[in-house]
């Protein structure tokens, strides 16, 4: 039995769901009790070389720490650029490019004002990449195991696409504070130049709301982009291992696996840069200004306002984004964390559509 021709279509898409992929499966890996260990939605026995099991506290706690090493380093090394984009969205009559934007603000502030708004941006993303990172891990498998084995395969882009979006509403919560802080430092000339000036001035005149007004536009920026950036990076991943990369990854060494991250993650940035800039124009300009609401902002910018700054971002999210999957992946390799290969159809389901004899 072999798919249909309609099957052969869906199989193009990287978002359909379910997905029927035909490729070689080699034997399941026999664990010391004589069973296959599941690699796509449960916790698996350590391999030989791993320093814990795939799923185990260890599993995640690590997979936490490479979310803050990879968030909180790459955006506050683009601060600069996210500096300039976030003035192109608030005050678009002043600064009409990035050129422009980049040359005012030296001119203004001198080459340390391009780093306003550092602190705020470490932290922040620091504590959104712990929780980003982390519980994705945790919900992928909890997701899966809920689906099991087949249905976790068929829906594998379904399954991506609900853990990343749990993982991201807590994310966001994290990132909220640091974020308002930051956009104010760096969108309101004179208000206050540190996290330490910033924070306490902004408690005094709005109190905690100040720190969390933002947090709905928040949702409504990162929820998509993370969806997008995980499931566009594993079904990306996937393609280029089975029509780009000339050999299985199981063959290639940790430096060429990494490049093939760093691609995959690349690409998904750049979608994750375009389905996310609305929002991301929302809340810049709400982090602004006092007593706005999100509906209020997004009439005012109308449909071409939001869409201002968007080159900006689509370099800077699609370098981040794939800087993120390579650091976070790096962080898997040093520390010897169970990197399963990409998803496989079981034994079962084969069995079921007359693929096997």
């Amino acid at each position: 039995m072999y798919p249909s021709s309609l099957t052969q279509l869906a199989r193009a898409n990287l978002f359909s769901a379910p997905l029927f992929t035909l490729q070689k499966v080699e034997e399941p890996h026999q664990s010391l009790h004589g069973q296959s260990t599941r690699r796509f939605a449960a916790a698996a026995v350590a391999e030989e070389g791993d320093s814990c099991e795939y799923g185990s506290q260890k599993y995640f706690a690590l997979c936490g720490f490479g979310g803050i090493i990879s968030c909180g380093t790459t955006h506050t090394a683009v601060v600069p650029l996210d500096l300039v984009k976030c003035r192109l969205q608030v005050n678009p009559d002043k600064f009409k490019s990035i050129g422009n934007g980049f040359a005012v603000t030296v001119r203004e502030d001198g080459v340390r004002g391009l780093a306003k708004g550092w602190a705020p941006t470490f932290i922040g993303y620091s504590m959104q990449g712990l929780c980003k990172f982390g519980f994705y891990e945790v919900f992928k498998i909890f997701y899966g195991n809920l689906l099991g084995e087949e249905n976790a395969y068929l829906w594998r882009t379904s399954l991506y696409l609900a853990a990343s979006a749990s993982a991201e509403f807590f994310a966001d919560i994290a990132l909220s504070p640091m974020e308002a802080v930051k956009v104010r430092i760096q969108t309101q000339p004179g208000y206050a130049n540190t996290l330490r000036q910033c924070a306490p001035k902004m408690y005094a005149e709005e109190g905690l709301w100040a720190f969390y007004k933002g947090v709905v536009p928040l949702w409504m920026r990162q929820i998509p982009y993370t969806m997008m950036k995980f499931a566009c990076f594993e079904r990306t991943l996937e393609m280029l291992y089975k029509y780009v990369v000339p050999k299985p990854r199981s063959e290639c060494s940790k430096g060429e696996q990494l490049v093939v991250t760093f691609v995959a993650g690349y690409i998904a940035g750049v979608f994750c840069a375009i389905v996310s800039h609305p929002a991301d124009s929302v809340v810049s300009v709400l982090n602004k200004e006092k007593g706005s609401t999100a509906l209020q902002v997004l009439k005012k910018l109308g449909p071409k306002g939001v869409w201002k700054g968007l080159v900006a971002r689509i370099i800077m999210i699609g370098t981040l984004t794939a800087l993120q999957w390579f650091i976070y992946d790096s962080v898997k390799v040093y520390f010897r964390l169970p990197r399963p290969p990409p998803p496989e159809m079981p034994e079962s389901l084969k069995k079921k559509l007359g693929l096997t004899e």
